[in-house]
């Protein structure tokens, strides 16, 4: 299926790895430009330059923290007008909650509701104007099965996931959509940090706390970051101009509701 990217210009956040990594390379490989965005300069540009060698795409890159104000303006200015945003970030380490004070729930809600809030709404008026818009927020599970390790990601991203469900509604006339992507466990590096962590906690051998959690799924397995990065890809296409304001499970099948 040609998903009519050609052409269009899109903002990848977290974009050196993992995840990221796999959504620049998918949209590159559809025709887009991508703008790939990251703070560890190394890593972006090793990623930049495999997918700008593979596909032959036109790849910017931008090394900022997008948390901050004068992060985003970088952003920005590299990418003014992008037909498709991407807002991917590595989620909090486990933590108790007793631990947590004021000053851990403020830098959650900035990183994980605030910045991509602020990214919607200096790009949106753009995609309105140009009748194409396809915004895709990678959140978590954990907004549909809360975490009891993850009360940051629980608490910043359902804050997220509540202000997309009003916005969406009132862009979708413009050709514009904003959907969630809720990935469940994935073989990607934050996920190794993540079960270490548990592992530690626990005194048990990071091994078999891998393995347990990968036998605890439904498929037996971990997804694989082209997988997200494919459903992605079609969420930004011509094609789903009629899926917006949704929260979409990408996790094996974990999710034990039914609806």
């Amino acid at each position: 299926m040609d998903l009519g990217l050609a052409g269009r210009t899109a903002l990848v956040s977290g974009a050196s790895r993992g995840m990221g990594r796999a959504i620049a390379l998918q949209l590159a490989r559809e025709g887009a430009a991508v703008a790939m965005v990251a703070r560890g300069e190394p890593a972006l540009l090793a990623a930049a330059g495999a997918i700008e060698a593979e596909t032959g795409a036109q790849i910017t890159t931008v090394v900022a923290d997008i948390t901050t104000v004068s992060g985003r303006a970088a952003v920005l200015a590299a990418c003014p007008a992008p037909d498709i945003l991407v807002t991917n970030a590595s989620g909090p380490p486990p933590r108790d909650v007793r631990e947590l004070g004021r000053a851990d729930w403020i830098a959650a809600i900035d990183a994980w509701m605030l910045t991509p809030i602020a990214l919607m709404q200096a790009t949106l008026d753009g995609m309105i104007a140009r009748r194409f818009g396809r915004i895709v927020n990678i959140v978590s599970r954990s907004v549909k099965i809360a975490q009891p390790e993850m009360p940051l990601s629980n608490g910043a991203r359902s804050g997220l996931v509540g202000f997309t469900a009003g916005l969406s509604r009132q862009v979708a006339r413009h050709n514009v959509t904003i959907n969630n992507l809720l990935p469940g466990i994935f073989a990607t590096e934050t996920q190794r940090r993540h079960v270490a962590q548990l592992a530690a906690e626990s005194g048990r051998r990071f091994e078999d706390v891998w393995a347990e959690r990968e036998a605890e799924n439904p498929s037996g397995r971990y997804g694989e970051p082209f997988e997200i990065a494919a459903y992605c890809a079609f969420l930004c296409s011509a094609q789903a101009g009629f899926v917006t304001g949704q929260n979409l499970l990408v996790d094996g099948g974990s999710y034990p509701g039914t609806y």
